[in-house]
């Protein structure tokens, strides 16, 4: 069995699946609501305001606000448990433990990499750091990791999650380190570009999926399946992402125009036009060797040279490759149809972003 998930395709059936892709999200967002805010209410006050600050619930001053994140992730993780066990599965405690455990380990990466990327903004306000401290931010971050361990744990029915939750995590911090010792080098390559990627994005959403299927009482060789789906998906999520930092506009991305540019960061579009050996790609390394910030027109000029370079369209093609590996895992796992629709429509969404 084969699928097709592109980014091109007609705009109502794109606009169609973006709804679809709502519901899913919406309908997991309320479900893990209670476990979720119960989770971070064991927090001492002051760290349970920053944490509930960061996730969007209130604002500086614990006013309460609704800029809260979608939880997408936890969205995969309770489609992939519906994919192995059904509705039932998908109800059960334990699945929702382990879906408010990946929107935890995910919050913790969120606060963590702004304060180390000096990020300001964070779903389109300040970023967490910039209103109660780099330290503060850390700390919290660090609570939100503990919370995320400490709800698998005490869930008798999780059994090897806590394990796989944790390889995950050291995944996690493999590829942020890379990131970081990118930023450093100029020889980047490709290759080592995606396995920053699939330690990063791809071991977070693959976990997500992961713990899914085993929540739903999968065996670890079933679940092994979902995981190698959302790790090939999450590379493409992230390549779409990198394409998003550099000409997503600030309305959709919640940061400024070509944030990516400006912080020099070596996304994958960056690294395969600096290494195509054509003038804009050496004109590119030019422009990204200089120390001072890039005015808004040099921005526009170095976005222009990456997609001269072809770092634009080689990104797009490896995201609809990932997309076609991802969807490969999928039906090895044979999972039920209605999971299954859930988390390909899931998928599609994470594609179409660029529309």
């Amino acid at each position: 069995m084969t699928h097709s998930i592109t980014l091109g395709g007609a705009v109502d059936t794109a606009e169609s699946n973006r709804q679809a892709a709502a519901r899913i999200v919406g309908a997991v967002r309320g479900a893990i609501a209670p476990t979720h805010r119960g989770a971070v209410d064991e927090l001492a006050p002051s760290m349970r305001h920053m944490a509930g600050y960061h996730i969007g619930w209130w604002d500086e001053r614990g006013q309460p606000t609704d800029a809260a994140g979608k939880a997408f992730r936890p969205a995969f993780t309770v489609s992939s448990a519906r994919a192995v066990g059904g509705d039932a599965a998908a109800e059960r405690a334990t699945v929702l433990n382990a879906a408010v455990a990946v929107e935890l380990l995910h919050d913790f990466t969120l606060i963590h990499d702004d304060v180390m990327d000096g990020d300001h903004l964070r779903r389109g306000r300040p970023a967490a750091w910039t209103v109660f401290g780099s330290g503060q931010a850390i700390l919290v971050g660090d609570a939100l990791l503990t919370l995320a361990h400490s709800l698998l744990a005490e869930d008798a029915q999780c059994g090897p999650m806590t394990t796989v939750l944790a390889q995950a995590t050291l995944e996690l911090y493999a590829g942020q380190s890379n990131d970081l010792a990118f930023e450093q080098s100029m020889e980047v390559t490709p290759a080592q570009c995606l396995s920053m990627i699939e330690g990063k994005t791809g071991a977070l959403l693959g976990v997500s999926c992961e713990l899914g299927a085993l929540a739903a009482g999968a065996e670890p060789a079933l679940a092994q399946h979902y995981r190698d789906f959302g790790r090939q998906l999450g590379l493409g999520f992230q390549l779409i992402d990198d394409l998003m930092g550099i000409w997503g506009p600030s309305e959709v991305t919640g940061k400024p125009q070509g944030s990516d540019l400006q912080s020099r960061k070596k996304s994958f579009p960056v690294v395969t036009a600096m290494r195509s050996g054509t003038p804009a790609s050496a004109r590119l390394i030019e422009l990204y060797r200089r120390p001072e910030p890039f005015s808004d027109t040099e921005i526009a000029t170095v976005a222009d040279l990456v997609e001269e370079a072809g770092g634009r369209e080689i990104t797009r093609t490896e995201a609809t490759a990932c997309a076609t590996a991802a969807l490969a895992a999928l039906d090895r796992a044979q999972p039920r149809d209605a999971g299954a629709g859930e988390l390909r429509v899931l998928a599609r969404s994470v594609l179409e972003r660029t529309r």
